[in-house]
């Protein structure tokens, strides 16, 4: 079992690490792209995994309306929003202001 969720977290992992800079998209996309729909929460717990690893870019996934739901995972108060807002990404409020406009879904993009 343990294998099976290193496995999980590996492959949300590399789709993370495609998210091109000053785009976003959600923990709901990665799950469906990887066939696992209902598993939103898990994609959440893996991006929280790969804190350390700064080849993956955690900061790009936010909840499904665009919130920094996993901000308080990151060093730092506004970590999350600051590495957003240095790849150009508009935040207020801890949510994405242009979210349509930046969102990166791996369905249609991978």
């Amino acid at each position: 079992m343990e294998t099976d969720k290193q496995d999980f977290f590996k492959r949300v992992h590399q789709v993370a690490k495609l998210i091109p800079e000053g785009r976003v998209t959600n923990y709901g996309a990665i799950a469906k792209y990887l066939g696992a729909a209902k598993s939103a929460r898990i994609v959440g717990y893996a991006m929280n995994a790969s804190h350390g690893d700064i080849s993956i870019p955690a900061h790009r996934v936010v909840n499904r309306i665009g919130m920094l739901s996993g901000k308080h995972h990151f060093d730092g108060t506004n970590l999350m929003q600051q590495l957003l807002e240095s790849e150009g990404v508009h935040v207020k409020d801890n949510q994405v202001q242009n979210f349509d406009e930046i969102y990166w879904d791996p369905t249609k993009e991978l």
